[in-house]
């Protein structure tokens, strides 16, 4: 599954308050009900604690992958968010986390859920990507790097 067929430039959110974990599930979770009307924002955060109970879903390199399965929910729906502050996230690598692509599946979706997870990680994992995604301030501009070819994000000096 491609990006952006999960990822949409209105989902794409820059300069979101951090402050806590918690605090970004609560933001995020009242944003997505709000664009997603068949989902509930008290479900959406409770899933997303319940899955960070079991352990941190920060890869390291300031990147975070929360993710969890969702009723009401009949495909994938990402959505990326650049905090304004970096946050503490029990990442393995110790570093806090500012670059955040919280993924929402279908109670069913099990392959293809990891399959994207897979994906994001790998993707996440560019350094030149990091780099240009913390670099500019433009959603539409963090939308692109996000979901066009690896190959394609531009170096940054």
């Amino acid at each position: 599954m491609a990006l952006n067929e999960i990822l949409t430039l209105e989902r794409t959110l820059f300069g979101v308050p951090g402050g806590s974990k918690k605090r970004v599930f609560e933001y995020f979770s009242r944003f997505i009900a709000q664009h997603i009307p068949a989902l509930d924002a008290e479900e959406v955060f409770s899933r997303l604690i319940a899955r960070e109970k079991l352990g941190s879903t920060g890869i390291g390199e300031g990147i975070a992958l929360p993710h969890c399965r969702i009723s009401h929910c009949h495909q994938a729906v990402g959505t990326f968010i650049r905090l304004r502050d970096k946050i503490d996230f029990d990442a393995p690598d110790g570093n806090p986390v500012d670059l955040i692509f919280v993924l929402l599946v279908p109670e069913e979706a099990h392959e293809a859920h990891l399959q994207t997870l897979a994906l994001l990680a790998e993707r996440f994992s560019d350094e030149t990507l990091r780099k240009a995604l913390r670099n500019t301030d433009q959603p539409e501009q963090l939308f692109t790097l996000i979901t066009q070819p690896a190959d394609s994000v531009p170096s940054s000096g």
